[in-house]
């Protein structure tokens, strides 16, 4: 008989499959039971089998570095992540008051500003934000709807408490990672997902294009999927997404703006665009409304948007709302619009333009994380306790040169879950991000991405940075 789990270390952190007494949590034992019978090599043989697909199937990130670009699979784990319904039932909850209350504030924000005005919120906080783009004052997008498309990133704090980590709203990417890593968990484990009664994530692209129609306001609309082009990092999930909608992918040479609307380039002349999923940066849209150097832009798109001649998901200027510092009032944001306590926490967060909380991040940088508030993708960070003098040093410069532009967080203890490492099963250190869609209603996709930080011991867990991902099973019962 196979025992895996039998030296498997739980190491004091919360573990998603595991109990400090080395059994399963309630309820997941099936799972537990079947990964614990299988041999290695058959793991092994399995996880082998995983990685082929991948590459057969063209599922590739690319990577920058020095040397330039290199495009890779990212490193799924066979070993999938369990959430038990009730669980699921408090996140679902609380990730729907949350983007409901976002959406509110992001609508504020740009017309009436009463958070400021009664001064919830500092209103340099706003100004001062990269994100926000005061072109955009005024300006109601389709529906009154700007974050049609939302990836939060949660964690599991040492109590298996989740707690959101950060909000992604402006081109949030990696749902085809999710949507690909169970069709491949399909291959090889469709008994046991049949038999523990997994939820199904299927209807992501349908809902999303469900979406885009609603926004459109149009019974037959024409949709695209903006790509900044294929050297992009997630050009892979721009082609997959446009596919599977059954939509157009353009990039800028496919587009041209006539009379205030956008048209795209067919072969039989040109056609209407009334709503368009950019996954394209603010900055980069329209070289005549915003940066003059931007080559993948559409001169004039901004004028088409403005007349209401254009949905854009998601709309312009929702960056404001995942900058990191605002990320710190969203619990006071959550009170303000709705009279609601927030049903998820935030992580304590310090924010290095207050005088005292600057003092406290410079004196204990060595025990916290530091995050520059407008970055993504696991760069701007120092992990205080794994990193060294210098750097340490290089990051408080940078911090008096620029408070505004920092905040710290305590370094939490992110829950493992076990991974096939080598000859063994191993915990290692992973967050979540479930997709959450507004359109006539909020809805929160049953699973997400879970990403995994493979190297023993790190808590970084970007696919930038060398992460990996695991399928994530939400339970119906």
């Amino acid at each position: 008989m196979n025992s895996n789990f039998s030296n498997y270390q739980t190491n004091q952190f919360y573990d998603e499959l595991i109990g400090s007494n080395n059994l399963p949590h309630k309820g997941i034992e099936m799972v537990y039971d079947y990964f614990n019978d299988l041999s290695i090599d058959e793991l092994k043989s399995r996880q082998k089998n995983l990685e082929t697909a991948m590459i057969n199937m063209g599922i590739t990130f690319n990577v920058y570095s020095e040397e330039g670009g290199t495009e890779r699979i990212i490193p799924i784990d066979i070993i999938p992540r369990i959430i038990k319904a009730k669980e699921w039932s408090r996140l679902e909850k609380g990730l729907k008051q949350r983007i409901f209350a976002l959406n509110e504030f992001l609508k504020d924000i740009y017309s009436d500003q009463k958070i400021l005005k009664d001064k919830v919120i500092p209103s340099d906080v706003i100004f001062s934000s990269k994100g926000f783009i005061k072109e955009c004052m005024d300006i109601k997008p389709l529906k009154d709807i700007f974050i049609h498309i939302t990836g939060t990133d949660l964690i599991r704090n040492h109590k298996g408490e989740f707690v959101i980590l950060e909000d992604n709203l402006r081109c949030p990417s990696g749902v085809s990672y999710m949507l690909q890593g169970r069709e491949l968990s399909k291959q090889g484990l469709s008994k046991l997902i049949s038999k523990a009664k997994v939820r199904s994530i299927s209807e992501y692209t349908e809902k999303l294009f469900e979406v885009m129609k609603y926004v459109s306001g149009k019974s037959d609309p024409t949709i695209a999927v903006l790509t900044p082009g294929i050297y992009n990092s997630a050009y892979y999930e721009h082609s997959y997404l446009a596919q599977q909608m059954g939509v157009e992918l353009v990039d800028y040479r496919d587009l041209v703006v006539e009379n205030d609307v956008l048209k795209m380039r067919t072969t039989k002349g040109l056609k209407t665009v009334d709503m368009l999923y950019r996954r394209l940066d603010d900055v980069f849209i329209d070289p005549k409304a915003f940066n003059p150097t931007s080559l993948i832009g559409i001169p004039n798109l901004f004028k088409a948007y403005k007349k209401g001649n254009l949905g854009l998901a998601n709309a312009l200027g929702t960056g404001v709302a995942d900058d990191k510092v605002v990320y710190a009032y969203v619990p006071k944001i959550i009170k303000y619009y709705l009279n609601e306590e927030p049903i998820l926490s935030n992580v304590e967060t310090f924010l290095c333009e207050d005088p005292k909380s600057m003092k406290y991040v410079l004196e204990n940088i060595d025990q916290l994380v530091v995050k520059e508030a407008n970055e993504a993708g696991g760069y701007g960070m120092l992990i205080g306790p794994k990193s060294t003098r210098e750097e340490q040093d290089m990051f408080r410069e940078r911090i008096k040169s620029n408070p505004r532009n920092y905040i710290a967080q305590p370094t939490i203890s992110l829950s493992t879950a076990p991974c096939l490492v080598d000859e063994t099963i191993e915990g290692r250190h992973v967050d979540l991000r479930p997709y959450i869609l507004f359109g006539e209603e909020i809805y929160v996709t049953p699973g997400g991405l879970t990403r995994v930080a493979l190297k023993k011991g790190s808590l970084v867990v970007n696919s930038s940075q060398g992460g990996g991902s695991k399928d994530t099973w939400v339970l119906k019962e």
